[in-house]
């Protein structure tokens, strides 16, 4: 029966995805029913393709891609982790591609949809994971190396706001706010092809050790005991994660709370493994933020919503809720 479950769980959702992929090609500022984006998509001709193909389809794709590895990065923290509270800013790769990419803004060196944006972002992510390693050491602890994340993470925060303070003029200081609150407005395929090749290596490093997170359920020693190798699997997630994590960030701006919520919406499906969380979770993020995205587009305002309020306006309520009910659980258990 939880076989059954598990696999209508991930039917539901990927008929989700294409139907939210569908609504994506039609909103926005022109609306499009679903027949003609549908020919937009296609090979139609005329404004409605160049529309699908030229805009809405390289957002569609991305936010699909993004919302995938944040809930994949999400779900395969926790199973490393042990803990249903981790998400993937842990190591510091995220803040460190939004540091380099506001950097770059900053500085002059490019507008906030310049191409050099996201390859400085991910440039940043690479550093941090080069630094990461330096610092806890290839034999390092898990504690240690969550230590050393939290220190790059507050580091490339302190980066951020010297880049905001040296801002040669206000108008520079307000683009880079609006773009570290996270969008996918005037993203373009260069873009994907740009982040595509480090999601990939992300969601095959990630997904690789899931026979890991399922023994980690008993314990680090028993783990070790049935032949997984946990410095590896620890390096192995923390660079899949900062690969993955970093290029979002450097493509969108921070989106937070996917990673975190994703894995938790299809927990219960899942049961008690780990290993079964990753592909569901990977489809609720791209639910996820896809519908954000969708939310956005279909709000009438004269500038566009960030994505990033949207998923934090989601995902606030759900972390609240998810601490109230372990401090339920908590004052319950026998003293």
């Amino acid at each position: 029966m939880a076989g059954r479950t598990f696999f209508w769980v991930n039917a539901a959702l990927a008929a989700l995805l294409v139907i939210l992929a569908v609504v994506s090609l039609m909103v926005g500022p022109a609306g499009l029913s679903w027949r003609t984006a549908l020919q937009g998509l296609f090979g139609g001709e005329g404004p409605a393709g160049i529309i699908v193909r030229d805009i809405r389809l390289p957002r569609t794709l991305l936010a699909l891609a993004i919302g995938a590895t944040l809930g994949l990065s999400g779900a395969a923290l926790q199973g490393l982790l042990r803990n249903p509270l981790a998400e993937p800013a842990l190591f510091g790769a995220p803040q460190a591609a939004a540091a380099a990419s506001a950097a770059v803004i900053g500085f002059g060196f490019a507008s906030a949809v310049s191409l050099m944006v996201p390859l400085a972002g991910i440039l940043g992510a690479l550093v941090s994971i080069g630094g990461l390693v330096a610092i806890a050491g290839r034999r390092a602890s898990l504690t240690v190396t969550l230590l050393a994340g939290l220190a790059l993470a507050s580091f490339a925060g302190a980066m951020t706001a010297l880049v905001l303070n040296l801002a040669p003029n206000p108008y520079v200081a307000l683009e880079i706010a609006f773009w570290l609150l996270g969008s996918l407005e005037d993203r373009s395929t260069d873009h994907l092809t740009i982040a595509a090749p480090f999601f990939v290596a992300s969601w095959i490093l990630l997904a690789a050790n899931a026979r890991a997170y399922r023994a980690l359920t008993l314990g680090e020693d028993a783990a070790a005991s049935l032949g997984v190798d946990l410095r590896r699997v620890r390096a192995m997630v923390v660079v899949g994660v900062a690969l993955g994590v970093g290029a979002a960030v450097a493509i969108t701006g921070s989106i937070s709370f996917v990673g975190l919520v994703a894995p938790h919406l299809v927990r219960r499906a899942a049961g008690s493994d780990p290993a079964r969380v990753l592909l569901p979770g990977a489809l609720a993020g791209s639910a996820l933020l896809t519908l954000a995205d969708i939310t956005v587009r279909a709000i009438p305002a004269a500038d566009e919503l960030r994505v990033g309020v949207v998923t934090a306006l989601i995902g606030v309520p759900f972390f609240l809720a998810m601490i109230f009910s372990e401090r339920r659980m908590l004052e319950g258990a026998p003293s």
